[in-house]
């Protein structure tokens, strides 16, 4: 009678441990390895006169006991097929028939469709919105809320789903750009051309408008920096336009850009116009270059007679205030007062002029050397070397 080997190798018999050990040795081997000797057991390849290998995959037969042989249980390679088979429900180690049950399958799948269904409601079901962001919640396609930051609850994937945006971030779109070949030309007042490059920058303010409500919203935003600059460049002359203008074209090109967006409810903040390059065209870039120096030059001109005649009237101020405050003391002392004032202009006037002073009879007159050594021409060496010959 043939034993069966238990299902845990821990609780195997003794026989079942030897027949245990007999099968690996024999799978160590060559899976072909030799058979008992005597060949009655054998596949057929031997003859029962000669020891012929014995088939591993065929369960021997039960061998006659009166024949002196011993009975030899299952193959190894058997109790691994229905150990195998008895994991899958189709048998086990307590003596299972050997075949596949449906039903266990059955079941088996059941539990692994419902799990990875909890875990698909479970991670779409479960949103985090970072900080800096807003989601906008879609259910079946069309817009149900805003949900702020934090961790958020929805309907499963694809009833409900969460679309998130950055409402914190600072863009920045470029319009014309000072290295680009295509020049952006717009006209002023004067009807003279500029080629104008300028950022814009811009943040998203609503989500729920920023995403339903224009079907480009980069592209209009960017039609409307160049409409309203245009409008407002309009407004200004050449001169105005490439310098002292540029802060107030800005500030008119951001408001107009705002109030247009809001028109159109596109969800968005304009935060600033940055004007980067105002230049002619290339074509008359020269020309444009020279009129520019002139009109510094002529700035320049201006400029300086502006500060001769500040310098001039300030001038006008103290003489004339120095001349109230003399007639307040002639008021007092006029004999005093027009004494000085006559010793002042005097000193004044002879100040710069030569003087010979005459003394009574007796007396030597003063001699001014210093001024009449100052009147005599310095000889040249040359010349008073040749006098001298």
């Amino acid at each position: 009678m043939n034993e069966k080997i238990d299902g845990s190798i821990g609780r195997r018999s003794p026989r079942g441990l030897r027949q245990f050990f007999e099968a690996i040795s024999l799978m160590a081997n060559s899976p072909w390895g030799n058979g008992p000797k005597g060949g009655g057991d054998g596949d057929g390849s031997g003859d029962g006169k000669k020891p012929g290998p014995r088939n591993p995959w065929v369960t021997p037969d039960p061998i006659d006991i009166n024949r002196g042989r011993k009975p030899r249980g299952p193959s190894a390679l058997d109790e691994l097929l229905r150990k195998g088979r008895g994991g899958f429900g189709g048998g086990g180690s307590g003596g299972g028939s050997g075949q596949f049950n449906l039903g266990d399958s059955a079941k088996f799948w059941k539990w692994a469709v419902l799990g990875v269904a909890l875990l698909w409601v479970i991670f779409s079901s479960f949103h985090i919105v970072p900080p800096e962001k807003e989601g906008v919640v879609t259910r079946l396609g069309s817009y149900s809320r805003t949900v702020g930051p934090g961790v958020k609850l929805t309907w499963p994937a694809p009833i409900e789903r969460v679309r998130m945006e950055d409402v914190r971030a600072i863009r920045t779109m470029a319009v014309g750009s000072p290295n680009a070949t295509d020049e952006n030309f717009v006209l002023t007042r004067d009807q003279s051309i500029v080629d104008l490059a300028y950022e814009v920058r811009w943040s998203v303010r609503d989500p729920e408008f920023f995403f339903f409500q224009l079907a480009d919203p980069e592209g209009t935003i960017r039609e409307v920096a160049e409409s309203a600059m245009r409008a407002t460049v309009a407004n200004f002359d050449l001169v105005q336009a490439i310098g002292p203008g540029r802060v107030e074209i800005e500030a008119q090109v951001q408001q107009r850009m705002q109030e247009l967006l809001d028109q159109y409810r596109a969800g968005v903040m304009i935060q600033g116009i940055a004007i980067r390059q105002v230049d002619p065209p290339s074509q008359v870039d020269e020309a444009f270059k020279e009129v520019t120096a002139a009109r510094q030059e002529r700035e320049s001109a201006i400029n300086l007679a502006r500060a001769y005649e500040q310098q001039v009237l300030e001038r006008a101020r103290g003489d004339t205030a120095a001349f109230d405050k003399i007639y307040e003391q002639y008021k007092l002392a006029p004999g005093v007062t027009r004494q000085r004032l006559y010793y002042e202009t005097m000193e004044n006037v002879l100040s710069n002029v030569d003087k010979t002073i005459v003394e009574a009879r007796g007396v030597t007159p003063y001699l001014p050397l210093n001024e009449v050594q100052k009147r005599i021409p310095a000889t040249p060496p040359a010349a008073a070397t040749k006098g001298g010959e």
